[in-house]
């Protein structure tokens, strides 16, 4: 099953982003075929201020798991995040 997860970061919080993020992409990358892709979102300026990442889980509690053991969560990064069935045409 495929799951966006699909993440906006609070107003102000590049700066929390940034002091996570090594812990964050070593994160991604331990989580092994569970990431099909993943980015961050870009504001106008160029700057980082969400996420994108689709997952290859099971079911939705494994979704739900991933993203609360993520270290932007433990952070307190995100404003918001949504957990959507997702389905791959191309690509």
């Amino acid at each position: 099953m495929l799951i966006a997860l699909i993440a906006k970061d609070k107003p102000g919080a590049l700066e929390i982003r940034k002091a996570n993020r090594d812990d964050h992409v070593a994160y991604l990358k331990g989580s092994g075929d569970t990431i099909m892709m993943a980015g961050p979102f870009l504001d106008d300026s160029g700057d980082m201020c969400g996420s994108l990442i689709i997952l290859n889980v099971a079911d939705m509690s494994e979704a739900e798991n991933w993203a609360a053991n993520d270290p932007y969560k433990a952070a307190d990064l995100f404003e918001s995040v949504e957990l959507k069935p997702w389905n791959k045409v191309l690509g």
